[in-house]
């Protein structure tokens, strides 16, 4: 799968901006705070309905416009299709595939993926664990459309039971809605164990390969999924995976209502990570742990390959001036395959050892 051709409309800092892009890899360069980032931003939106670091649609529209476009020729499963995003700041967005009004986010993903990897994403091993979780939601949510649409509404569930957890102690008429409200967090929190349990299990076994190759043969990378205590088999059956979430969740619902917070469920889920059988968070290095970071993105790229017969498109943001020499090498090594987009400073050697072709982006331009 790749990306043929990208034009954006009053978005972020680009006016009116167009580029038709190689194949195979794209190199995109330019001073801090001219635009490289946001060039990603509007392709890994287009294929997922979600900015990678926008909490609005509002933030992506150029200021002083009222609306904003991104539209691509995109070239996937042995088709061309057209799509388009419009933002608004008075309404909803629209979306389309082909002329056709596409519904919600699998529309788009369902086209094609992508693997956004930036900085930031080096701390993966280091931070709380939500932000493990949001790796796992944001890899699933292209793969698995039912994973998607039971995401969305475990969410929803889960902030109207805090509401109600927390408003209970002066309208206490509303505990009597928490068993509905229980019963559709074990509902769809089975499916996000269902496949958080599968997800996990490919990505321990291909970032361990990854982490072996580029520790030198020298250290073994362990990845584990962890959810509530009484789920002992996190990859059975989504039934039996209710009933063990259900004898959860009434152990806890005393402790639930005296501290006001819904304390069982896979919103409190996480990716445990060790090296050499210790904890990476407590114990790794800087070294090692931007090793198995590294590694987790590598893995989850080829998960999606298995997946769908197809690399996604893999966009990494700055990522390698970050990374010493033999960690860059890694890196460059194994990106082949895909199409890849990679930004980096004005001097930087990648123009030279990548090919491809060279975009240089300054004030809002393409060129």
């Amino acid at each position: 799968m790749r990306i043929d051709r990208l034009e954006v409309d009053a978005f972020r800092n680009f006016l009116h901006q167009s580029a038709d892009f190689d194949p195979l890899c794209n190199v995109i360069t330019g001073e801090n705070a001219q635009g490289k980032t946001n060039l990603l931003e509007a392709i890994v939106y287009l294929s997922s309905g979600k900015s990678p670091r926008a909490r609005t649609d509002r933030e992506m529209i150029a200021f002083d416009a009222p609306a904003a476009a991104v539209r691509a020729q995109v070239f996937s499963r042995e088709r061309t299709f057209q799509m388009q995003v419009e933002l608004f700041r008075d309404r909803r967005r629209k979306m389309s595939v082909n002329c056709v009004p596409a519904k919600n986010n699998a529309a788009l993903s369902s086209v094609y993926q992508t693997v956004f990897f930036c900085p930031e994403d080096l701390n993966l091993i280091r931070e709380g664990a939500a932000a493990r979780r949001k790796f796992m939601d944001t890899a699933l949510c292209q793969l698995r459309p039912r994973y998607a649409a039971a995401l969305a509404e475990y969410n929803r569930t889960y902030e109207h039971k805090t509401r109600i957890l927390r408003d209970a102690e002066e309208r206490s008429d509303l505990l009597a809605t928490l068993p509905d409200f229980n019963e559709r967090l074990i509902f769809y929190g089975a499916v996000l164990i269902h496949y958080r349990a599968q997800f996990a299990v490919r990505l321990n076994e291909y970032a361990a390969i990854h982490h072996f190759e580029c520790s030198g043969e020298r250290e073994r990378l362990e990845v584990s999924y962890e959810t509530v205590s009484t789920v002992k088999e996190p990859g059975a059956e989504v039934d039996l995976l209710r009933q063990q979430l259900r004898e959860h969740m009434e152990t806890h619902q005393e402790a639930e209502r005296a501290s006001r917070l819904c304390l069982s469920g896979p919103h409190k889920d996480d990716l445990r990570v060790r090296i050499d059988g210790r904890d990476a968070k407590a114990f790794a290095s800087q070294g090692q742990t931007r090793t198995a970071a590294l590694s987790m993105k590598l893995a989850e790229r080829e998960i999606y390959k298995n997946a769908t017969g197809e690399y996604p498109v893999l966009l990494l943001d700055d990522v390698l001036s970050e990374l010493d020499p033999k960690r860059q090498e890694f890196v460059l090594n194994r990106i082949s395959g895909g199409q890849v987009f990679i930004t980096c400073c004005e001097d930087d050697r990648l123009p030279q050892l990548l090919g491809g072709k060279v975009f240089h982006v300054a004030c809002g331009n393409i060129r």
